[in-house]
């Protein structure tokens, strides 16, 4: 099983009021990055089985707009265990309840989705000491879960992301003059 974990993009400022928060959508520029991030996983070919999400709005829209452009076509799940404030227990059961399906993308937010990358890095389980991994907004990780075992395969920062999507859009063909 290939689980992709997503931290959403960017969605302006943090309001103070935690009801204000809970509704603030991706800005111009976490659309984009959105759109970008589903080109360049389309063009590896990734296809998702499952996608779930933080019942959050930026989350929702990353989720959502990253999973049109790698023509997922599924309902999203929407899941409490991907909050900010959740535990790493409720992730380990939510990835288990999905063990059924080969690539699932998971969508959430800071300061768990750094934990949950880390934890997964250093060998996934509860004892587990995470590994100190920043994951900015936008940021993409791909683990592989095989028999007990769990192997980072890469991780994709926003800036990255940009280079891969120039490259995937330029063509292969060599500029010739037509003189």
């Amino acid at each position: 099983m290939n689980v992709y974990l997503l931290r959403h993009a960017s969605a302006g400022t943090r309001r103070t009021n935690p009801k204000l928060d809970d509704k603030r959508s991706l800005d111009k520029d976490g659309k984009r990055h959105c759109l970008l991030l589903g080109h360049v996983l389309s063009n590896m070919k990734i296809q998702f089985d499952a996608v779930i999400s933080s019942p959050l709005k930026r989350a929702v829209q990353t989720a959502s707009l990253v999973g049109n452009e790698t023509g997922f076509e599924q309902k999203i799940v929407f899941s409490s265990a991907m909050l900010p404030d959740a535990g790493y227990a409720g992730f380990e059961r939510l990835i288990n309840e999905h063990a059924g399906c080969e690539d699932i993308l998971v969508v959430g937010h800071e300061p768990n989705i750094s934990t949950f990358v880390g934890k997964l890095a250093a060998g996934g389980g509860k004892n587990a000491r995470p590994a100190h991994i920043r994951m900015r907004k936008g940021s993409i990780a791909k683990f592989s879960l095989e028999r007990g075992r769990t192997e980072l395969q890469w991780l994709i920062e926003p800036r990255s992301l940009r280079a891969l999507y120039a490259s995937s859009t330029k063509s292969s063909r060599r500029k010739t003059s037509r003189k």
